[in-house]
């Protein structure tokens, strides 16, 4: 499972983004099952764009589903479909 933990960069939004953009492409390229995004609990706005993110048309062809963890309300897994 890849992991991307937007704590270090939590207050830049061009970085959040490109990392976000990263960690999907190469979940994409490589078959990775699942990504891990660890946004935190905090006030939610960072979770909000996270999902706002994944949301985009253009990303959510890449992706088969998003949890958002129950058990753990700080991060958010990103299902991909295993490759033919």
């Amino acid at each position: 499972m890849l992991t991307l933990d937007l704590h270090p960069i939590f207050r830049n939004n061009r970085d959040i983004e490109l990392a976000l953009r990263q960690i999907v492409f190469q979940a994409k390229r490589t078959g990775e099952p699942v990504v891990q995004i660890i946004h935190g609990k905090g006030t939610g706005q960072l979770k909000g764009r996270v999902l706002a993110f994944l949301g985009q048309k253009h990303v959510r062809k890449l992706y088969d589903r998003v949890e958002i963890d129950t058990a753990n309300t700080g991060r958010i897994l990103v299902h991909f479909a295993p490759r033919p």
